[in-house]
């Protein structure tokens, strides 16, 4: 029998931190999102990716919604998932120090920015490939 092969890449955000606990090539990824007090993700849309996240500790809020114009803010309960499809637009805010774990379909295809905080663009399948060869080297 083989032994499982650990995994942990680090990836600092200006949001926090997220860490991936998954090798790249599974069709599946697993982090764990550390999301500072006052901070929020980018208002954003998955073209392929599906998601769900649960809030371990923390204070956060998910904005969900089709439309970004009339999104609808959750108080999220720890421990309850939630789960977001492709193309729906979403954002967490944490109103104190949060950890959050995101369970999701492998990272493909574009995640789309449609407001961002920090100036960021749109986080494209190739940027994605250049921050994990930084991580590994």
């Amino acid at each position: 029998m083989t032994a499982p092969i650990a995994h942990q890449t680090k990836v600092e955000k200006p949001w926090g931190k997220e860490i991936i606990l998954t090798p790249p090539a599974l069709p599946y990824t697993g982090k764990i999102l550390e999301l500072k007090e006052g901070h929020r993700l980018s208002l954003q849309s998955h073209e392929q990716k599906q998601e769900t996240l649960t809030l371990f500790s923390g204070e956060a809020t998910l904005s969900i919604g089709s439309d970004p114009e009339a999104l609808e803010e959750v108080k999220m309960e720890t421990l309850k998932g939630y789960t977001i499809s492709p193309g729906i637009v979403h954002r967490v805010t944490a109103q104190t120090n949060s950890l959050l774990l995101e369970s999701s379909t492998s990272e493909k295809g574009t995640t789309k920015r449609i407001e961002d905080d920090y100036k960021r663009l749109d986080e494209t399948p190739e940027e994605r490939k250049k921050i994990h060869e930084q991580k590994q080297t």
